[in-house]
């Protein structure tokens, strides 16, 4: 089968595509996306042209994401019930990029007893939840020890619910606290029943932009460690990247291409989930909003979405959409641009909204298959390792048109 053919079967609209292979996409553009219809691994350079695209060569990448969506993953669109518990908002890090932390002497300084983040889990679990996710700032009273219990207050309350806890900065802190190497500190909290890790605290895992964003108060090094330490011991994580600040498209590429390696290494990432930088109330961005960009646009959600697809298809093959950063209406379409999961349901969330987000606290699991099913994919509940706890089943399915939405989302005419 030629390019243009196998380019063409890719998009949804014919007679659209077959003008576009005649004219608009250009060699280059064809040659990198018939090398990802046929599974081929993409270099930072090629990431980099892909995202430098406009118009109806976008279109073309979100197509061919889709048609590669389907290949790795079919026709699946998954969600997971789980509650977010912040268990605390103080933290002196510093991080510009975050309006989440407080002084320990703010009136809406938290932090709550372990026994409180159990009675959260517990109501949680009564709800469906199959996981919670436990994250907090980095208190200066958190003690050696609170993280393990925090583990053990959950467990003893909820026995069969999966802990997805603590970012690589926690357990940097974690093991500050008690002077211990991650292997032994994470083998530690998987034998009291730590199940996963958020891949979180990437941000962009570049010197330079990380001291922007950080002072690089944890390096791209130490999170490198962290991660792999974890995966070493059989705690699988997630990974992640926040982008639309003061970072690039190169920084974008050489990113995924850090986290496909450290993925061939040692296959520890369930997922990748895009993360848009929310600016509004951050000293990031109003401190210097001549340099710092409001977030990513739209046309950059969708093709960090498709290009992580593309470049990382084979290796990390769950793409998430976060419904908490970019709405459930246009996390929705990403999944015919690449992505396949729609994240969790939540019921808490505490750091985006503090930050200005305006999408809410809470999607309910009818919420997340309809949007799934407007896709025009098939729902599918999971748990936090992707297998399959509920499927549900529509008697007649309205796909959407990709290519129409798509139009209408970057302009193109």
């Amino acid at each position: 089968m030629n390019l243009a053919n196998e380019i063409a079967n890719s998009m949804t609209e014919k007679n659209h595509y077959s003008t576009l292979l005649n004219g608009p996409i250009s060699a280059s553009v064809q040659s990198i996306l018939a090398r990802c219809l046929l599974g081929e691994e993409l270099s930072v350079d090629d990431a980099c042209v892909l995202f430098a695209t406009q118009g109806e060569e976008a279109l073309a990448v979100l197509d061919t994401a889709d048609k590669v969506r389907e290949k790795r993953v079919g026709n699946t669109g998954t969600f997971v019930i789980t509650r977010n518990i912040n268990f605390t908002n103080v933290c002196y890090m510093g991080c510009r990029f975050c309006n989440f932390a407080k002084e320990k002497s703010d009136a809406e300084a938290e932090f709550l007893t372990v026994e409180q983040v159990a009675d959260r889990a517990e109501e949680a679990w009564a709800r469906g939840a199959t996981e919670v996710c436990i994250q907090g700032g980095l208190h200066p009273d958190i003690g050696p020890d609170y993280y393990r219990d925090l583990i053990v207050a959950v467990k003893k309350r909820v026995p069969d619910i999966h802990i997805h806890a603590f970012s690589p900065f926690e357990i940097w802190y974690g093991c500050k606290k008690g002077r211990l190497e991650p292997e032994v500190f994470l083998t530690e909290l998987k034998n009291l029943g730590l199940g996963s890790m958020p891949g979180t605290a990437a941000e962009i895992l570049d010197t330079e932009v990380r001291k922007q964003l950080t002072k690089n108060k944890l390096t791209t090094e130490e999170w490198v460690r962290i991660i792999k330490a974890a995966h070493s011991v059989g705690v699988p994580t997630t990974s992640t990247i926040m982008y639309g600040h003061v970072d690039q498209p190169i920084h974008w590429a050489n990113h995924l291409k850090l986290l496909r390696d450290i993925q061939k290494e040692t296959g520890g990432f369930t997922e990748f989930v895009p993360l848009g930088f929310i600016h509004y109330e951050t000293r990031l961005y109003q401190d210097n909003p001549d340099k710092v960009r409001p977030g990513p646009t739209r046309d950059e959600h969708f093709k960090m979405h498709a290009i992580a697809r593309l470049m990382l298809q084979g290796h990390i093959d769950n793409i998430q959409a976060s419904w908490v950063k970019m709405g459930p209406d246009v996390a929705t379409k990403m999944l015919r641009s690449g992505a396949n999961d729609l994240g969790g349901t939540l019921m808490n969330e505490s750091i985006s909204r503090a930050a200005g987000a305006t999408h809410g606290q809470e999607v309910v699991p009818e919420d997340m298959v309809a949007n799934i099913q407007a896709a025009g994919l098939n729902a599918v509940q999971r748990n936090t390792k992707y297998e399959t706890v509920k499927t549900y089943c529509v008697e007649e399915k309205h796909p959407q048109t990709p290519t129409t939405n798509r139009i209408a989302i970057l302009g193109v005419a």
